[in-house]
This record gives C-alpha cells, structure tokens and sequence, in this order.
C-alpha cells in the first residue's frame, strides 16, 4: 500500500528552516544595522525581526495547518473550533510581543546603554527585557501547542518512512539550533521553562501517538536544543 506522501508537510517545515537561517543572519551579522530611513525611527534588524520575518514564519505555520486540515479529521468540529481559537490568539500576542519588543529594544540600545535611572529608561528597559517577553511565550505556548494538537485533531493516515522521518529530523534540528543559540548564551529565565513544557508536551503526545509527523518535527526540535543547552552549561 503506498504511504501518504508528506512533500507539503516537508516543505513547509523547509520553509521554517530556512526563516530560522534568516533570522540569525539578521540578528547575528552587520548586514541590517543600518537605519530603516533619514529619520533613524528603527534599524533594518528590527524592522525586519517586527515585519518581515515573523510575518512569513506566521504564514508557513497557518498554510502547514490548512494542510492538516486535509488529513481525516478525529474529532468533532468543536476541538477545531477550540484549536483555532488558539492559534489566533497566539498569532496576536506573538505579533503585540514583536511590536513593543523590537522597537523598545533599539530604544534602549541606543539611548538607555548605560541606564541612566531615568523614568523614560525604565519603561524602555521593561518594555524590552520583561512585558514583551512574557507576551512572547504565551504566544509563542499557543501556537506550538496548537500546532501539535491540530495533528492529533487530523492525523496523518500513514507511518512516516526512514526518509520522511530523517527530514523531519533534519528540519527540527534547524530550530533545535535557535534554541540552543538562545538558551546557551544567555541567562536562562522564562525561555527554559516553555520550551521545556513544550517538549514535555511534544514527547508526551508522541509516546501516545507514535508515527505523527509534527510530532517527531517537534519532539526533534525541543528535545535537541535542550540536550544541547544541557551539554554545554553543564561542560563549557
């Protein structure tokens, strides 16, 4: 019997990958520290960290979940209804966390290094460092986990071969590396905790729901940047 082919599952996956490279080229190189316009508003790295690349990381996630939504569902349409409820409240609070941290980052960048103790420093300093944080991991949480469960909601009617399961690996390795860039080389705070309650979540729904394939993209994910965060606080 021929297995139900996983081409879109994969390239949609690809394309996440690919917007991780993106994003650390970004983040990580002179390439985009130049200003947006004459009046310096923001730096291309913002501009882009705020508009460009979260917008197309939204996009792939919503297209691999329409595609999902090919597969036989397993549930009734209230679980979808639940789901999709979900995931748009994760893409707004994903998009406020975006647009308050990347402009008051460059805010206090540039004007706020070193602090000067200043009230306007303060709320700069806080917009950055803590209230877009917490905005982002809750929609972060959201659209993960709903990702994951809009699996289980509709299955893939077929067991992933070794191929199929070696590229999903492949795949989940690119974004097991941004957690490692983010979680190895910088205090750890609320980040290690959601992305260990999200590979918790994901190595839990795969142990009962063996074959899944966002389940192995995602168990993949986690469960590397973890490992690979452990390895080096605990040897470096």
């Amino acid at each position: 019997m021929t297995q139900p082919s996983l081409r879109k599952t994969h390239l949609l996956l690809g394309a996440q990958s690919i917007i991780v490279i993106l994003l650390s080229i970004n983040r990580l190189s002179t390439l985009t520290l130049g200003h947006v316009s004459a009046n310096e508003f923001l730096r291309w790295v913002d501009f882009n960290n705020m508009l460009i690349l979260p917008l197309m990381s939204t996009i792939a996630f919503y297209l691999l979940v329409k595609h999902l939504e090919t597969n036989p569902p397993a549930s009734r349409g209230g679980v979808t209804l639940g789901l999709n409820l979900a995931f748009i409240v994760g893409i707004y609070l994903l998009a406020a966390s975006y647009g308050d941290h990347e402009v008051t980052n460059y805010l206090h960048v540039r004007f706020c290094l070193p602090d000067d103790g200043s009230a306007l420093c303060r709320i700069v300093i806080f917009n950055d460092d803590e209230f877009s944080h917490w905005v982002f991991f809750a929609g972060f949480t959201l659209i993960n986990a709903a990702v994951m469960l809009y699996q289980l909601a509709f299955p893939h009617p077929g067991k992933p071969g070794r191929a199929d399961t070696a590229l999903l690996i492949f795949n989940g390795l690119f974004i097991g590396l941004g957690i490692f860039a983010n979680l190895a080389f910088e205090v750890i705070g609320l980040d290690l905790y959601v992305v260990a309650a999200l590979a918790a979540l994901s190595f839990t729904l795969l142990w009962r729901n063996r074959g899944q394939p966002l389940l192995i993209y995602y168990a993949a994910a986690y469960g590397l940047g973890l490992a690979a965060t452990f390895l080096y606080k605990t040897f470096m």
